[in-house]
């Protein structure tokens, strides 16, 4: 089933999802890799205010090529998930709903996303010209000396994404094997 959903996400927004829909997203959602996840755990361990309020956005794991003439962004594909498994539970408790990336998470990130209500979306390695198609914004917005790992701003319209672990903690990746394996 395809939904449609426009940030910043409520937990009535994320309890509709299951693992598996597809999803077009639409509104702002902020990149973020390990350089940047690092900066922003450090910051709240040193008790202050992070650059961005993740309360009820989305962070797209990416680090986009620069833009060609006249295109606000290059090419935007996913990065693996898994490497930002140390920082997550704290940017969930941070407020953040959703994150964007490829690949599996750690079953205590999974547990983290069914507490705090949140979604871990797919985006399809490979299509980072097609998934840049859907940002119509791009701007950086923290830590710019960081180049491509920099925090930017996004303005995305139907961004295509799958749910791959729903707010009941259900994995798409271990759904998806039992099913074959019948």
């Amino acid at each position: 089933m395809e939904k449609r959903l426009s940030t910043p996400l409520s937990d009535g927004d994320i309890k509709q999802l299951e693992a598996g829909d597809k999803v077009l997203l639409n509104g702002v959602i902020y990149t973020g890799r390990d350089a940047a996840h690092k900066r922003l755990i450090e910051t709240m361990e040193a008790g202050e205010e992070l650059p961005v309020d993740f309360t009820g956005q989305i962070i797209y794991y990416v680090g986009p090529c620069p833009a060609k003439p006249g295109q606000p962004i290059g090419s935007a594909g996913p990065t693996t998930s898994g490497r930002m498994d140390p920082y997550t539970p704290a940017m969930l408790e941070a407020g953040l709903k959703g994150m964007i990336g490829k690949g599996n998470r750690s079953e205590q990130v999974k547990q983290e996303i069914a507490k705090h209500t949140a979604a871990y979306f797919l985006a399809i390695g490979g299509a980072g010209a097609l998934l840049a198609d859907r940002v119509q914004k791009a701007e950086v917005v923290a830590y710019p000396e960081l180049g491509p790992e920099a925090i930017y701003r996004l303005e995305v319209e139907d961004f295509p994404v799958l749910v791959g672990v729903d707010a009941h903690g259900t994995d798409i990746y271990i759904e998806g094997r039992k099913a074959f394996a019948k």
